[in-house]
């Protein structure tokens, strides 16, 4: 009996470890913060995770027809979100990569008088990663300058459930207020981010904390976040940040299964908000409680497209998660299966819940805006990217205009021979007239 055939994979990331970090809790609107190098160690660990998960023969998962030593650029594309945190993500999105494809002597060229030179580094391999502009693309940032997402926010912080919380967490704030150093200890403004990067980089406050401390606090904030990026609804509001980025998953699996199209493995670069929304939407909490809430840093979702075995040889989905540097990849089952769900029936559920452009962005946050509304992820022709489909597009769009143009310019100049020649032949005509009735 065969074994299932991984064909591609979409990977979503979180950035590694930042500096300390804040989010105003009602806009969600963040500090500008850099990364640091456990963080660029943590993101270099998960891509040399996924190199052995996908790039590497003997793996099971192994990609079926994928070049492992050197990076074939039109099979592996990265994105990194430029928002907030861009750029930690981006320094992230690198490290990732540089694990993913490591330095390799056969990243070599012989000149013309047999001379061998190996690239910079060992064989250094330079893999490109797009940054994604919120300013015209907000598949990876789509919570910040969200009208309707604000009203969300407000409306969690006054239902009974947050109120309750409020209440049974009032004493731990109490007692951690001398560990947040004058920020307010409150439900609303989730101290764990703070107390955890404390905790990572600080030796005289990790000798100080108490014991607990540190695993309430992400409770808390688990509860805080859960509430603002889930919603009831698949396509409601709450789960604006799963929304956006569904499009770029739909795309890419869409184009693995074509044989015509050479993309396998994509990886989306981003912050820990997509993960939660993402996880509630495909109901892969139901199947696993304990992924709820922040994950930690150098996360991945790995969301493989596999064919399926004899005797029913269709296109199935299955999730992976890997919460950080220190936790394998275990699979997680979507929408209550027991199994890889079938690739159709994942598109079926999920497509009417994707945003795929600005304007349906601007539609859904009920926002007004001036920036680009083109779609982020255009139906293309099999193995064309974004940025050549849309040269393509205005290189035929310019060369019609041209054809076009000449068309008119034939006709208009016929149309004057035409009547130049009518004019002449009348003139000739009454001429000739004259001279008879002369």
């Amino acid at each position: 009996m065969s074994h299932p055939t991984v064909r591609g994979v979409v990977v979503i990331t979180r950035n590694g470890d930042r500096e300390g970090f804040y989010q105003d809790p009602k806009t969600y609107k963040a500090s500008r913060v850099e990364g640091t190098p456990l963080g660029a160690v943590q993101s270099h660990l998960l891509g040399y995770s996924l190199r052995q998960e996908y790039f590497t023969p003997s793996s099971p998962n192994f990609i079926h027809g994928v070049s492992t030593d050197l990076v074939n650029l039109d099979q592996v594309h990265a994105r990194s979100k430029n928002g907030e945190e861009g750029r930690v993500v981006f320094d992230s999105t690198i490290a990732l990569l540089q694990g993913l494809f490591p330095p390799s002597t056969k990243n070599s060229i012989t000149l013309a008088n047999e001379t061998l030179v190996v690239a910079p580094l060992g064989g250094y391999q330079y893999v490109p990663a797009e940054t994604v502009e919120p300013s015209n693309d907000r598949s990876l940032e789509s919570w910040t300058d969200c009208p309707n997402f604000e009203a969300h926010i407000e409306k969690f912080y006054s239902s009974d459930g947050f109120k309750a919380a409020e209440k049974a967490s009032e004493r731990f704030f109490k007692e951690a207020n001398d560990f947040v150093f004058g920020r307010p200890p409150t439900l609303v403004n989730a101290i764990y981010d703070f107390m955890n990067h404390q905790l990572t980089h600080n030796k005289s406050y990790a000798h100080r904390l108490p014991p607990t401390f540190i695993e309430q606090a992400r409770h808390w904030a688990n509860f805080h976040e859960e509430g603002v990026f889930t919603d009831s609804a698949i396509n409601g509001i709450g789960n604006i940040a799963g929304r956006t980025i569904l499009s770029s998953i739909v795309d890419s699996l869409e184009r693995i299964t074509f044989d015509g199209d050479p993309l396998q493995f994509l990886v989306e670069s981003t912050t820990y908000q997509a993960f939660i929304s993402l996880f509630n939407q495909t109901e892969l909490t139901l199947d696993d409680p304990t992924i709820k809430g922040i994950p930690n840093f150098a996360s991945a979702i790995a969301i493989e497209l596999r064919r399926g075995s004899l005797p029913d040889n269709r296109d199935f989905v299955r999730f992976k998660f890997k919460n950080g540097t220190t936790d394998g990849f275990h699979v997680l089952h979507a929408f209550g299966h027991k199994g890889d769900i079938p690739l159709t029936e994942f598109i079926y559920r999920i497509e009417n819940a994707a945003i795929n452009s600005n304007r349906q962005w601007l539609e859904v946050c009920g926002a007004k805006s001036t920036e680009s509304l083109d779609p982020w992820f255009p139906r293309l022709p099999f193995g064309t990217q974004t940025a050549d489909a849309r040269s393509a597009m205005t290189a035929l769009f310019g060369a019609l205009l041209a054809t076009l143009l000449m068309l008119l310019v034939l006709a208009a100049t016929k149309f004057v021979r035409r009547r130049r020649s009518n004019r002449i032949m009348l003139r000739n005509t009454v001429s000739h007239i004259a001279v008879l009735q002369g």
